[in-house]
């Protein structure tokens, strides 16, 4: 596995960087110390995942997480922040993260997020989730609202984890031996059940729920 790992501090890179290298089978290819340095160097070679600090000089780690969706082989991408708020969670996400760890929280969690995004399944700090838990309920006591999960059939239910876990409608399909309009209609169904507008919510969503861990 080649990991590209951009941070603008030299001492964070060399210690994530040792932490990488002691897992069988993953090669650091090269580091960036600004976000556009980490994007070029996403253009130029084949990185499987790219990680990244969000708080990167010339380009946010935000910013490259969206550019490097667009090139030919998009790597899987890991961001690392010192937010926990969920503000920064969302914005990851929708610019196409699959993992988001506190910074405070890469030793212990690196590894397992490296494996996890390998797998195509997204991860989350603990600390992160505990977080998304806590705003979820307080957000539904303060509207006087309740969870409306209980109103998803099993086949929504099974179309929601599938989706949170990262995987396309075609691919949805593909599991479940229906075509993709049904998974397209199941999808707007329980989107509109829940009050979720894009994936990035829908993934939000089922860490919250504990759907996905």
């Amino acid at each position: 596995m080649h990991v590209l790992l951009a941070d603008d501090h030299g001492i964070v890179r060399r210690g994530l960087r040792s932490l990488l290298e002691s897992e069988p089978g993953v090669q650091v290819i090269a580091e960036a110390a600004d976000g556009l340095q980490a994007f070029h160097l996403c253009e130029q070679s084949r990185v499987d995942v790219l990680i990244v600090d969000i708080g990167m000089p010339k380009m946010n780690g935000i910013e490259v997480t969206a550019r490097v969706q667009k090139i030919a082989h998009p790597p899987k991408v890991i961001v690392l922040s010192m937010h926990s708020d969920e503000s920064y969670i969302l914005r990851a996400l929708a610019a196409g993260a699959k993992a988001y760890l506190l910074k405070d929280a890469a030793d212990e969690d690196l590894l397992p997020a490296l494996r996890a995004v390998a797998a195509g399944k997204p991860f989350f700090s603990a600390a992160i989730t505990a977080v998304l838990i806590e705003d979820y309920i307080r957000q539904l006591r303060d509207r006087g609202l309740t969870d409306s999960f209980h109103l998803l059939t099993d086949r929504e239910r099974e179309v929601l984890q599938l989706l949170a876990e990262g995987r396309s409608n075609k691919e949805v399909a593909v599991l479940l031996d229906v075509g993709v309009s049904t998974i397209e209609t199941h999808r707007a169904r329980l989107m509109e059940k829940l009050n979720l507008h894009n994936t990035a919510e829908i993934v939000l969503y089922a860490v919250r729920k504990g759907i996905i861990l």
